[in-house]
């Protein structure tokens, strides 16, 4: 049995949690995350916490997996979640403009990022980009796929990297004798 699946989850003052049709809402100042109940799982709200339960063996695998997933809605409508990246390289940088980044990265054309819903950024001094939102997931998906844009390089590590990413640097090819 699932040690992190036992453990309830405790829903502070202002956040609401709905459940109706196999569909979980959570409602809090941050905003509203839905996601849908797998049919061997339920949730039950007692007061001031929630608790999964496993309705069938077959789901041990998801049990523990949705009780974080269920903390991280409720941390998220509450207080949300950041995620920081930052670009290195000369000429690099980024601005944001009307719900989407604006990227120059190197290439002959400036790349457009265009933010999902519930994902906001702030740009800083033009090389940190700090992605802010309810939903970890999306959250991160996110960051993943603007960091793709430009990956570091491994040579100079030049690109889009998370902040505190601790990047390897390869040495170049020996010169010729």
């Amino acid at each position: 049995m699932s040690r992190i699946g036992k453990k309830p989850v405790s829903i502070p003052a202002g956040v609401k949690v709905e459940i109706g049709n196999d569909v979980l809402t959570i409602t809090g100042k941050k905003g509203q995350l839905t996601r849908p109940i797998p049919g061997k799982l339920a949730v039950e709200v007692k007061g001031e916490t929630a608790t999964v339960v496993l309705l069938d063996d077959g789901a041990r695998n998801l049990y523990g997996m949705y009780r974080t997933i269920l903390a991280n809605m409720v941390q998220g409508v509450t207080d949300g979640f950041s995620r920081t990246l930052e670009i290195v390289g000369v000429g690099y940088k980024a601005e944001s403009k009307g719900g989407a980044l604006h990227l120059a990265l190197g290439y002959s054309h400036p790349v457009v990022f265009p933010l999902p819903q519930g994902i906001t950024a702030q740009v800083e001094a033009n090389t940190v980009i700090k992605l802010s939102g309810a939903d970890k997931e999306l959250l991160g998906e996110t960051a993943a796929r603007i960091r793709m844009l430009r990956k570091p390089d491994v040579y100079k590590n030049k690109g889009i990297r998370y902040r505190g990413e601790r990047l390897i640097k390869k040495v170049g090819k020996a010169a010729g004798k």
